[in-house]
């Protein structure tokens, strides 16, 4: 595993680790995926996973571990990097940034859970909505 150079010095020592770095780590590496409710329609096939959507992170840091490698994963890595260096400055150590989110892990054909009822259509952000099956009969 290779760390990316940080500009942010807040994100000093902060380690951005891709999906197949993360099958090499311990088996009890957690994945705390930060995304909120309504992007869960894919999930990491993962037996150590805890969902917390980042804005409730602060009001739930005691379920967070702290005495295992802990991976923060979201769509594509841009909040989960921010919860990231979140639980640095709380004092949590062996934090690890999923570089690229859940798109990139799937992108490189790792194990994905998909609950269809969940997923979300639009043409753009500000249209996204369930997805809704046709049940029409012809």
């Amino acid at each position: 595993m290779t760390p990316l150079v940080n500009s942010n010095p807040e994100a000093a020592g902060l380690h951005h680790i891709s999906g197949k770095d993360y099958l090499s780590m311990p088996e009890n590496t957690v994945i705390l995926d930060v995304r909120p409710l309504y992007e869960l329609g894919k999930l990491f096939d993962s037996d150590h996973v805890i969902y917390c959507p980042y804005d409730e992170i602060e009001d739930n840091l005691e379920l967070i571990p702290n005495d295992r490698d802990l991976v923060v994963a979201d769509s594509v890595g841009l909040r989960s990097k921010e919860v990231a260096v979140l639980l640095q400055k709380k004092g949590f150590i062996n934090i690890h940034n999923l570089a690229g989110g859940i798109v990139d892990w799937e992108r490189d054909g790792l194990p994905i859970n998909t609950d269809q009822s969940r997923l979300l259509t639009g043409s753009c952000m500000c249209q996204l909505k369930v997805r809704k099956k046709n049940n029409r009969r012809i």
